[in-house]
C-alpha cells in the first residue's frame, strides 16, 4: 500500500502542474488535508491564484465540488440550506445548501461577516448539518479549502478564532518566483489543459485507514507534541496559544507526512515540518510584542530550537 499511497501523491502532482506551476507546499497540504479528514485555509492577497489552484486541485477528484462565492450579503442558510414550504404538497420540506458535497471550495471567505462564516463551524468539526432541528450526516470525504485576502485590506472581516481552530492548516500564498512568473506566462499562451480525476472516493479511503492503522507514532513523539503546543501558551510574545486541538492536528497530519516520505512511523521533523501551518492561526501576538516586530513565524522557529528534540 505504500508504494501505492506514493503513486497516488505523485499522479495528484503531476495532473494539477498541467494547469498550475509551483505550489508545492499548497498541494501538500491539501493532500495531507485530504487523507487526514482536516481543512486548510490559504491567505494571500488577489491575483495569486489561490482559487484557480484550488479549482484545479477539485478537478484530480472523483467526487462533488461545489464552490461559495462569500460576499457581504450571504446569509447561513445559503450555505447549509433551509426549510421551504413545497406548494404541490403543502407540506414544508428541508432544502439542502452547496454544503452538501465532498470538495468545498469558500472562496474569499473573510468576505463575509463573522455571523455566515460561522455557518461552517458544525459541518467542519463533526461533518453534520442541523436544519431546523433536524441533523444531516455529510458523506466521506468532507474538505473545506477556504481562501482569503490578508484582514488588512478594505472589505474584509477577520474569521472568528473558534472558526479558524477548525482548519488543519493555514497555508500562505506567496507570489511566484521570475521563472514560475514566465512559466505561467508560457501556459497562458496555449489552450488551457483539461485536468482528468486521479483520485477516487474509494482509493482516498482506502489510503487514510492504511495510514490509521499502519504509521506508528511513539509515546516520545507524542510528548514532543505536546511539549511544542504547551509553548505556544508560555511563550513571552504570546498573548493566547494553541488549543489541544493543535496537538490533535499534529497527530493527523503526522502520519500521513510520514507515508509521503515512505516511512510507517512518524519522526520529530516531521512534527517540525508542519509546525508553522499548524500552528501560524491558532497563536496570537501580544500587541506590545507586535510592535517590537515578533510575528508568529519568529514565535513557531524559537520554539522549536528551545525545545530539544527527541532521539
Amino acid at each position: 500500500m505504500a508504494n501505492s499511497f506514493l503513486t497516488m501523491h505523485g499522479d495528484f502532482r503531476k495532473e494539477v502542474h498541467k494547469r498550475v506551476v509551483g505550489k508545492e507546499d499548497v498541494l501538500d497540504s491539501v493532500f495531507i488535508a485530504l487523507l487526514s479528514e482536516g481543512h486548510v485555509l490559504l491567505e494571500g492577497v488577489p491575483g495569486i491564484a489561490k482559487t484557480y489552484l484550488t479549482n484545479a486541485i477539485a478537478e484530480t477528484l472523483s467526487c462533488d465540488f461545489r464552490r461559495i462565492q462569500f460576499t457581504a450579503d450571504l446569509l447561513p442558510s445559503d450555505i447549509i440550506g433551509t426549510v421551504v414550504l413545497d406548494r404541490k404538497t403543502d407540506k414544508f420540506k428541508v432544502k439542502k445548501g452547496p454544503l452538501f458535497t465532498n470538495f468545498l471550495l469558500a472562496d474569499e471567505i473573510n468576505r463575509s461577516p463573522p455571523k455566515t462564516q460561522s455557518a461552517l463551524l458544525e459541518a467542519m468539526q463533526e461533518r453534520q448539518v442541523t436544519i431546523d432541528i433536524t441533523t444531516f450526516p455529510l458523506t466521506y470525504p468532507f474538505i473545506v479549502v477556504a481562501t482569503q485576502n490578508p484582514i488588512e485590506m478594505e472589505g474584509t472581516y477577520p474569521l472568528p478564532e473558534a472558526q479558524l481552530d477548525r482548519f488543519l492548516f493555514k497555508v500562505e500564498v506567496g507570489y511566484p518566483s521570475q521563472d514560475e512568473e514566465i512559466e505561467v506566462l508560457r501556459k497562458k499562451k496555449v489552450e488551457e489543459v483539461q485536468i482528468e480525476p486521479v483520485l477516487s472516493i474509494e482509493e482516498l479511503a482506502k489510503a487514510r485507514d492504511w495510514i490509521s492503522a499502519n504509521v506508528q507514532v511513539s509515546e516520545e513523539v507524542m510528548k514532543y507534541c505536546v511539549q511544542v503546543v504547551g509553548a505556544t501558551r508560555t511563550h513571552d510574545a504570546v498573548l493566547y496559544g494553541a488549543s489541544p486541538r493543535a496537538s490533535i492536528s499534529f497527530l493527523r497530519a503526522g502520519r500521513v507526512k510520514a507515508a509521503l516520505e515512505g516511512r510507517n512511523y512518524v519522526i520529530p521533523d516531521d512534527i517540525k515540518g508542519l509546525a508553522y501551518h499548524v500552528l501560524n492561526h491558532r497563536i496570537i501576538i501580544k500587541p506590545e510584542s507586535s510592535l517590537e516586530g515578533a510575528t508568529k513565524k519568529d514565535v513557531v522557529n524559537s520554539i522549536l530550537n528551545s525545545i530539544p528534540v527527541p532521539k
